[in-house]
């Protein structure tokens, strides 16, 4: 073979095998479900987000997103009752990151708004990092077809419904009816109305609430987890620091991860075997692929 042929063979070859390893590269899936356990809430929250692929997968430029923490009791972060701030403050900051033109945070809680979104850190750290904190305002809700199963129609704020994105940003914690409270149960607090009559089927509500709102990615609060006197707890007693965040695009595995810090099978739990039945996400753990790390 000539010198120049010989050159010419080798620049070609390179060139393929750069590629090929650029395609391999990027076609290598995101992990199903960030676990990432550490000091800092905020720190966590990042790296779990990181892990599955950075917040531009999930926004774009100039996205009005909206961030659904739970707010629902006044209650210290010590407490573990409502989402700690400083994973809220960090989600806004990433959400801005990725290029959202805005961020709202809004919840319609059990105890008086103003207390809440006091007491529980949340309006503070989130204005802190840009958002436009909004008090649930009966002027905003519609009666919307949620074409559930169950759940016809129902009053929504529409904040929700407006944005390009939705995050929710839910914190485990017992519930008297439910066991547990995690990220499907969050969707509760997106609704006006009377929504103790929600109560009578809320296996089912969960359910027709979440392929409703569908959440570009779930984020499970598990920095403190309320392990007795759910859903509002009270007593520091009650909650137990845990130190974890769970992350990712399947809600429904989100909340089957979160069952285990419980120790509690996701199917135990009727919601999550229902949703997975109806084709909604995993709780067979073993079949995920878990992005795990201690920071």
């Amino acid at each position: 073979m000539k010198r120049r042929d010989f050159i010419k063979e080798m620049t070609i070859g390179s060139l393929l095998f750069h590629l090929n390893s650029s395609l391999f590269a990027q076609e290598k899936p995101p992990p199903d479900l960030a676990l990432i356990q550490g000091d800092s809430p905020s720190q966590i929250t990042k790296e779990a987000i990181s892990s599955l692929g950075g917040i531009k997968r999930f926004i774009s430029r100039g996205d009005v997103v909206v961030v659904k923490p739970n707010i629902g009791w006044d209650r210290t972060p010590k407490q573990a009752a409502c989402t700690n701030p400083e994973i809220v403050r960090a989600l806004v900051e990433l959400c801005f990151e990725g290029g959202a033109k805005k961020v709202k945070v809004i919840d319609n809680p059990c105890n008086l708004a103003r207390r809440t979104y006091a007491r529980s850190g949340i309006a503070a750290a989130a204005k802190k990092a840009g958002a436009k904190v909004l008090f649930p305002n009966p002027h905003r809700l519609k009666k919307l077809p949620l074409k559930g199963e169950w759940l016809k129609e129902w009053e929504v704020y529409t904040d929700f419904v407006e944005a390009d994105k939705i995050i929710n940003a839910p914190i485990a914690k017992t519930h008297s009816l439910s066991r547990l409270t995690l990220g499907m149960k969050n969707w509760l607090g997106a609704l006006g109305g009377n929504r103790n009559q929600l109560h009578q089927e809320l296996d089912l509500v969960m359910i027709d609430l979440s392929a409703f709102f569908k959440p570009c990615l779930t984020l499970l609060d598990a920095y403190r987890i309320l392990i007795r006197n759910g859903p509002q707890g009270g007593r520091l007693s009650d909650a137990k620091l845990y130190k974890t965040v769970a992350a990712g695009v399947d809600y429904v595995a989100v909340d089957a991860i979160g069952a285990t810090f419980f120790d509690i099978k996701p199917q135990e739990l009727r919601y999550l075997q229902l949703a997975h039945q109806k084709g909604f996400g995993e709780i067979n753990l073993e079949k995920l692929n878990f992005a795990k790390r201690t920071i």
